[in-house]
Order: C-alpha cells, then structure tokens, then sequence
C-alpha cells in the first residue's frame, strides 16, 4: 500500500484545483472529477443499501464486491489511461442479472421507486449510478476513458433495478407501479 494519510488538510485544493493520482492538477469541476465523485457517491448509496440489510443477506457478498470495483472504478478516472475495469466485470453483472430476472415475473408496467426500504435504496442507487454513466460518456467526448468503464455502470444499473424488484418481493413488499390516470391532477 502507498503513503497513508497523517494529515487529511493540505490546502493544495483552495484554489479550485485537486490532484490526480498521477500527480497532475485539474480543475474540480472537471469531467474527470465529476466522474471519480459520483463513483464515490455511488458506492455510498450501495453502503446505505447495505446497511438495510440483514448480516446474513444473500446479497451482501455481492453488494460489498461492487463497492470494491467502484472505488477500483473511481482510480482509474484518478489515473488517466489506467485499466481497472475488465471484460471480467461486465459478464460477471451480465450473470448476477441473468439469475436474479430469472425468478422475477415480466415488466408490464414501469416501477416506481419504493416498496421497501431495500427497494427504495436500490432504486436511489441506480438513479446515481445512470448520472455516473452520463458523466463518463461526456467525460469520453473528452478524453480518452476505458470504454469498459461505460458499460460496467450500464449493467450495474440494470443490475440495481432488478436488485430493487428481488428485495421488494422478498420483503413481501408490492412493487408501486406507474399508473397513468394517476398523473393527472
């Protein structure tokens, strides 16, 4: 492991800038840093999520294995031209999702968030991960990003909506679904 941090203050960033990894300085506003922040916010949300969960839930070993690829995720916008997302994540998801949608009934309508705090976690977890996704794909208009980055947040928020879905059901919650007449005042 690197230097550990003795002293959190350094005041290198009052003036608007802060480091990447590699040691260069951008703007806090940038791109890039949009990116490694909202990653970072992200993996928040997937704590919060966490922490409504039983010790002995199923899905923590997976939930706290994401956390770890979105802090790797975050590095590598920290460092640019790094690779820590890999073909091996994607399917990885692409599998978790294949056997969750499995036990789950066909969509006929649109889901609203809620149902349960579980639920109603993931689905807040998804909306950051789709902004973190946003985020990436203006940050590679750019800059050269690993395109693989892109696609890990596609699947990973396909994999928070279907997440939501499982826990609401588990928790023997309805899933609150999108009714038009209800839009009308």
């Amino acid at each position: 492991m690197g230097n550990r941090l003795s002293k959190i203050y350094t005041r290198t960033g009052d003036d608007g800038t802060t480091g990447l990894a590699d040691g260069n300085r951008i703007a806090k506003n940038a791109q890039r840093v949009e990116a490694m922040g909202t990653a970072d916010e992200l993996n928040c949300h997937i704590g919060l999520l966490i922490e409504t969960l039983d010790s002995n839930d199923e899905m923590l070993d997976t939930l706290r294995r994401i956390q770890h690829h979105l802090f790797d995720l975050g590095g590598e916008f920290a460092i640019p031209g790094s690779k820590a997302i890999s073909e091996k994540h994607i399917s990885w998801l692409e599998n978790l999702l294949d056997g969750m949608n499995e036990s789950l009934p066909p969509l006929k309508n649109f889901i609203l968030p809620g149902g349960s705090p579980a639920a109603a976690q993931c689905h807040l977890a998804r909306a950051v991960c789709r902004r973190a996704e946003r985020i990436v794909v203006a940050l590679s208009h750019e800059d050269s990003i690993n395109p693989l980055a892109r696609q890990y947040l596609n699947r990973l928020s396909d994999l928070l909506f279907v997440a939501s879905r499982v826990f609401a059901r588990r928790e023997d919650a309805e899933e609150i679904l999108w009714e038009q007449d209800k839009s009308g005042l």
